[in-house]
């Protein structure tokens, strides 16, 4: 079956190699542009793994026009504000967020399970069943001037499942990408940043309002928690993500080769948790968490350095496969969502394919890689190490160690450099209400 666009005439078939979360908002996307689109997802079927993630305002707007809003604030958080803190649990900085900081749409803190199953069920309401084929690994692309072929097997035992035509190929299949390894053939392992994540959900009391994100301590040691649900919260309970980070090898250390090879390796709170047993706030009990917690994962923090291009000729990068970024911000899932956002709208655009990918290449790669390399300055996290460097003994007064202006100077900066300060989304939201009623 083909699919029909808005101005008569056929766009023909999309293949996305890679069902995760940019991958089904990509389908999504590419099958409201008036493409046919095929999911291939290496893994044998689709789960809902993780912990918790959030997604920033710009990319709510854009799930809100893919009519997943009501969805998404069923089952996760909208967050009220963010607030760093230094080590002894003082205040360093606090700003609203979301709909309370004057967004025309909220930001949502949602676990990445949930939310993969929510795209997941949109992606086979709308496009069918067929539309998702699991245990497909790619393997193998041709192109030639009509059209991409994309070659797959079967990741367990490498038996072929044969070859799939389309008009564009997207690779859209993670850190590990198979697509990004046949453009970047020497690029070799992601790039180690030096710091080691643990996460957790544990079950707790709410948190301050039970709406507020909080970031503790510093560069070489942080602890971060966030509620991710709204069935615990109408409940009056709290399921609180955890994310607790430790420096294991030096900054300047100049192997950035990752340890191991598993991402998400299960560990005991042992491995861990004694550098955090003092982190008593009172309103946040860090060890608490911490032993609360059904399981903790481990896996380093990395990255990629930026691609000098995403695309060739009909295939492209998308999401972590294009610009796997460190997870500060918040800002990896929401940017695989801008994405497909702009993927979509530049196919939509023109009928040439190739001018198309380039297009979004030009738009999104310089974008993404200054997301990255502002992470790796820490982001917005910036201000916690300020705090630490100028006062490793805590202070009465934050304003005695960082000034105001200082303080929301990073804040900005990082909103800017990332996409999703108020003017810009609100400007994004208008542009939306404009064509809708333009179609209407």
């Amino acid at each position: 079956m083909e699919s029909k666009h808005g101005h008569g005439h056929w766009r023909g078939r999309a293949l996305v190699a890679g069902g995760g979360i940019g991958g089904l908002v990509a389908a999504l996307a590419l099958h409201r542009a008036g493409y046919e689109v095929t999911v291939f997802e290496a893994a044998q079927e689709i789960r809902a793994l993780g912990v918790g993630i959030n997604l920033q305002p710009h990319a709510v707007l854009f799930l809100a026009e893919l009519g997943l809003l009501d969805a998404l604030r069923a089952t996760g958080i909208e967050t009220g504000s963010l607030l760093y803190v230094n080590k002894f649990g003082q205040r360093i900085w606090q700003e609203a967020r979301g709909l309370a900081a004057g967004y025309p749409v909220p930001q949502i803190s949602i676990h990445r399970g949930e939310l993969h199953l929510i795209l997941y069920r949109a992606v086979l309401e709308r496009l069918g069943a067929a539309a998702v084929r699991c245990g497909a690994s790619l393997v193998g692309v041709e192109q030639d001037g009509d059209g991409v072929t994309a070659r797959f097997v079967d990741r367990r035992d490498g038996t072929p499942l044969g070859s799939e035509r389309g008009a564009l190929l997207v690779g859209a299949d993670g850190i590990h990408s198979v697509l990004r390894r046949l453009l970047a053939p020497d690029e070799g392992p992601p790039r180690f940043s030096g710091c080691m994540l643990w996460r957790g959900i544990a079950e707790a009391d709410p948190l301050l309002d039970g709406r507020t994100m909080v970031w503790a301590g510093h560069a070489a040691q942080k602890f971060i928690a966030y509620p991710i649900s709204a069935t615990a919260a109408q409940a009056g309970s709290a399921h609180l993500n955890w994310i607790a980070e430790l420096r294991v090898r030096a900054a300047d250390d100049p192997d950035r080769t990752p340890p191991g090879t598993d991402w998400n390796r299960r560990v005991d709170a042992s491995v861990f948790d004694a550098p955090f047993a003092s982190w008593h706030f009172g309103w946040l009990d860090v060890p608490g968490l911490i032993a609360r917690a059904g399981a903790a994962y481990e896996f380093p923090m990395v990255d990629r350095d930026p691609l000098p291009r995403w695309s060739d000729g009909r295939v492209t990068l998308l999401g972590d496969a294009a610009h796997p970024m460190y997870p500060i911000g918040s800002n990896g899932a929401s940017q695989a969502i801008l994405d497909a956002q702009d993927l979509a709208a530049r196919l939509v655009a023109g009928d040439d394919v190739v001018d198309a990918l380039q297009r979004y290449d030009a738009a999104r790669r310089p974008v993404t890689a200054a997301i990255v390399a502002a992470n790796r300055r820490q982001g917005p996290d910036e201000v916690m190490q300020i705090a630490e460097e100028r006062a490793p003994h805590g202070f009465a007064d934050v304003h005695d160690v960082i000034s105001q202006a200082e303080l929301e100077s990073v804040a900005a900066k990082y909103k800017q450099t990332a996409g999703f300060d108020r003017d810009a989304v609100a400007r994004a939201a208008a542009r939306v209400a404009s064509s809708t009623a333009t179609v209407s």
